[in-house]
Parts: C-alpha cells; structure tokens; sequence
C-alpha cells in the first residue's frame, strides 16, 4: 500500500507562518536542493523564508535519470500546497543543447527536454527553464533556427502536459545562445509559429543580461534595458526573473553568479527592479552562492540574500 503524503513538519509550517509577505503581490524565492526527497525542497524554501521555489527533478549533469515515483511526486505536491508557494518553477539539465549542430546530440537533447517537461507534470511545476544551448562552429542564426524548432520538438512530444519551458536570458560565454533579447525573441518567435505560444515564455537573469552587456542602473540605463526587452520580447512574455548579482563586470560575457548587493551589479539595480510596477507580478528566484565561510552549504546565505532583496523592496517603496 502506498504511503499517504505527508505534510511539511511543525517547523516548517511555523516558519512559512513567520515568513515575510510578498512585497506588493511580488514572491521572492531561491533555488533549493532536493537532496532527501523533493518533499525538502519545500522544507529548505520555506526554512529560509521563501514564497517561491526552483528546483531540479534530476541529477543535471547525466543525461539518465532515474523515474519519480508516485509517492515522491505527491509528496511533493502535499507539500508545496502545505507550505502556501505562490510559485515553483524546474530548471533543465547543463547538457542539454537543442542548438547543437550534431544531430546525435540535438535529439538526445530533444529527449532530455520532453523528459524534463513531463517530470516537471509529474510534480504540478507548470514551467522548466530552459538555457536555448550553444551555437559551436555554426553561424548563429542558423543555431537559433534549430534551438527554437528543438525546443518546438520536445512540446510536440509532450502534448498534452500543461508544463511549458522558459527560455533563459544568458552571458554568452563562449558561443552560447540567448545573450540578446532579440535571439531570444527569435526563438520564442519560432516556438509560437510551431503552435505551442501558451507554453512558452522568458525568464531573465539579472547576472546573465549584465554580464552580456545590458545595463540594470542608474534608473535611466535600468529603464532602457527593460524597454529594449519589452520591444523585442514583450513583457507578457516574461514568466520568472533570476535575481543574482555578478561576480564580473558588465560585458564581460562570463556567467558567475554573486549575492545580492556584493558584486558588480549592486543594489541599486535590484532596488530599481523591485520598484518597478511592470513586473511587480513576476516571481524572483535567487540562483546565489549558498556556501559559508567553510565552504559547506549554509541556509544563512538565502536568508540574507531574500533579506537583502526584501529591503530593496522597501527602499523602492519610499
């Protein structure tokens, strides 16, 4: 006989009672580990005070994954009802490249992604993030073709799923795709032309689009960064932001991510984006270092970074 799910512990839910509110409707959140059970996910999210959560639903560095069993996945879902997440969100595996210019390696990455998007259904997460993969030796409009028609592909496969993907804002380092709004706009294009526009979206990152050259402050560089997304992308398409400032300065095209405050982007861009009333909808997911000083993961580190976002919320509101 099958186990009842069951609910987050006392500690939890007295911590999801205590936790902050969203900041005007906002929910702001973390990427947490699913080591233990997807079920602990849901314990470290709302430990650490989040109202949103991301997550992996497998190992993102092999490309075989073992299947969820039905147990874990109503664990999980008890537990995120529970727990009152206003949102949560998978991300995909790194080895996953619908761009590639190896057809071996495209199709498995179609297989990957329609994997993810029905371990996703199995959990009640509506959207995986995608990265749109790498172009290697091909030109790139020729890798945005072929990343928007594999991403197109793994939605064919899994019709009938309500799980959609996001394709992510990226650095650009080396040759991968997506470091301007218009190549991710391409691709979004290219999806909704294959017939699947309601299961497709955008999420950015803020150290991703930094890092790709794209400037988050003073307000007037903020404002035509947002602006340059709206025209090519559309703010209606834009799902889920990561929150992370940059351990590299501005167009330096490398992908290291900071807390928030503490790198090259600083506060005043986070303050700026949490003001802003066009994305005031838009879940916030932190993606930042979780390590102390002793190199062990330490809960301590979301909570400043949610904390810090929190009194960036605050100081917009002034």
């Amino acid at each position: 006989m099958a186990k009842k799910p069951r609910s987050v512990p006392r500690a939890a839910a007295a911590a999801r009672r205590r936790a902050p509110r969203p900041a005007r409707g906002r929910p702001l959140g973390a990427h947490q580990s699913v080591a233990g059970g997807f079920d602990k996910a849901v314990e470290r999210a709302v430990e650490t005070g989040c109202e949103c959560l991301q997550i992996f639903t497998r190992n993102v560095n092999r490309w075989d994954a073992a299947p969820i069993p039905a147990a874990d996945a109503a664990r999980f879902r008890a537990a995120v009802e529970a727990a009152g997440l206003a949102f949560v969100v998978a991300h995909d595996s790194y080895l996953i490249n619908p761009a590639a210019a190896d057809d071996a390696l495209r199709g498995k990455s179609i297989d990957g992604l329609a994997l993810e998007l029905a371990r996703a259904a199995e959990l009640g997460i509506r959207w995986v993030v995608a990265h749109p993969g790498a172009a290697g030796s091909q030109d790139r409009a020729t890798a945005v073709d072929r990343a928007g028609r594999g991403i197109a592909a793994a939605l064919a496969r899994t019709a009938g799923l309500d799980a959609g993907i996001l394709v992510e804002t990226t650095a650009g380092q080396g040759s991968c795709l997506g470091d301007t709004f218009e190549e991710v706009a391409a691709i979004v294009r290219i999806v909704d032309e294959a017939g699947f526009a309601a299961r497709v979206g955008v999420c950015l990152d803020t150290c991703h689009v930094f890092a790709a050259g794209y400037p988050l402050a003073p307000r007037a560089d903020y404002e035509a960064t947002i602006d340059a997304f709206d025209r090519a992308v559309g703010l209606g398409r834009l799902v889920a932001i990561h929150a992370n400032d940059s351990k590299k300065p501005r167009g330096s095209r490398v992908d290291r991510h900071e807390a928030i405050g503490a790198g090259c982007i600083g506060p005043e861009a986070f303050a700026l984006l949490l003001a802003d009333p066009r994305l005031e909808r838009v879940p916030v997911i932190l993606e930042t270092p979780k390590e102390g000083d002793d190199g062990k993961v330490d809960p301590e580190q979301d909570r400043r970074n949610l904390a810090a976002l929190r009194r960036a919320a605050a100081r917009s509101r002034r």
